[in-house]
């Protein structure tokens, strides 16, 4: 019902009528059901299960609540104040990138006439007036066959949200959505976000759980403080492994995809350049947007459509109207 209502309302404002700050995630399956479900409820299990510990075992004691005013002791208290501080910032902001990565559609193809496929004569690249840098080995343009729509560069047909999508990078049941153009930047600051409070909440908490190993210490309060350290030393090696892969792939202007890709055809990643690498820097501003200050935060992305990239001998091919503006010099103006 939700997902019917999401999708009246994107078809009613047209393809040139969304805008990125509201281009709410809509898909062709329906994302309640149950197993669909539970890896969000997992990562947010985790969340809260972190959460409380800090919060009730680690802060709680620091905070002295329950210590009359003259006895407190104000090192511990403040200590107490600036951890609880710094933490709820973090966890806030993983949220909002969670929940911003999970709405956001990371963008499909246009439904305007120049995508629209022509079964009966494909455009092929002999013509010369096609502007795309993909073509298939035949010579025809790429296409796909479930959407009746040409692809542009680097778009990939999704079989689980059963539409193409723009840059595609891997289809994510952890925010039961794809990882796209237009949500990647949200999708790499949760990645951030979350392995920076894994590691805040294993360092912090270290005294707290000294303090019960080497004290008499009732069990619960041992078993949920070494619990809440464990937990956070193994998700945040796994996390800043994930994040460290991701950026490499930004570094080298390569998606997930298009890594596989080469992986399982043999041609190894070492020696391979993407043709859409035209710089570390500049592939940076690809993904994290074009002010490097506000980089960190889910806010200034990056200038485009998601139809059209910078290549290494190319000038950017023109924007097609999609409901998103896009101003760029070429890589020879720059």
């Amino acid at each position: 019902m939700v997902n019917s209502l999401l999708m009246q309302a994107d078809q009613a404002a047209g393809p040139g009528d969304g805008k990125k700050e509201c281009h709410v995630s809509v898909h062709q399956v329906d994302r309640f059901k149950f197993a669909i479900l539970l890896p969000p409820l997992f990562v947010l299990s985790i969340i809260g299960c972190l959460y409380v510990v800090f919060v009730c075992w680690h802060l709680e004691p620091m905070l002295q609540q329950n210590v009359p005013v003259e006895k407190r002791n104000p090192d511990v208290l403040l200590r107490g104040q600036v951890e609880g501080a710094l933490f709820h910032l973090l966890t806030f902001m993983i949220l909002y990138c969670y929940i911003s990565a999970v709405i956001t559609h990371p963008g499909t193809v246009p439904n305007t006439a120049e995508w629209q496929l022509d079964w009966d004569q494909p455009q092929h690249k002999e013509q010369g007036d096609v502007a795309a840098n993909e073509w298939k080995r035949t010579g025809e343009r790429r296409y796909c066959k479930w959407c009746g729509k040409y692809k542009p560069d680097r778009c990939h047909h999704c079989r689980v949200c059963k539409q193409c999508i723009l840059r595609m990078d891997h289809h994510c049941p952890w925010i039961m959505n794809c990882v796209g153009y237009h949500n990647y930047k949200y999708f790499f600051l949760l990645v951030w976000y979350s392995a920076v409070d894994c590691w805040y909440i294993a360092l912090s908490m270290l005294t707290s759980v000294h303090k019960a190993v080497n004290e008499e210490t009732e069990f619960t309060d041992l078993f949920m403080l070494v619990f809440g350290e464990t937990l956070a030393i193994l998700m945040g090696f796994l996390v800043v492994l994930f994040f460290s892969f991701h950026i490499w792939l930004m570094t080298r202007a390569t998606t997930t995809i298009e890594f596989c890709e080469k992986s399982t055809k043999g041609d190894g990643v070492s020696g391979w350049k993407s043709a859409y690498d035209v710089g570390v820097v500049r592939n940076i501003f690809e993904v994290l947007g074009p002010t490097p200050w506000l980089w960190l935060l889910p806010i200034s992305f990056p200038e485009g459509d998601g139809t059209s990239f910078f290549t290494v001998d190319k000038e950017v091919v023109k924007s097609r109207a999609s409901g998103y503006k896009r101003d760029r010099r070429s890589l020879r103006e720059s």
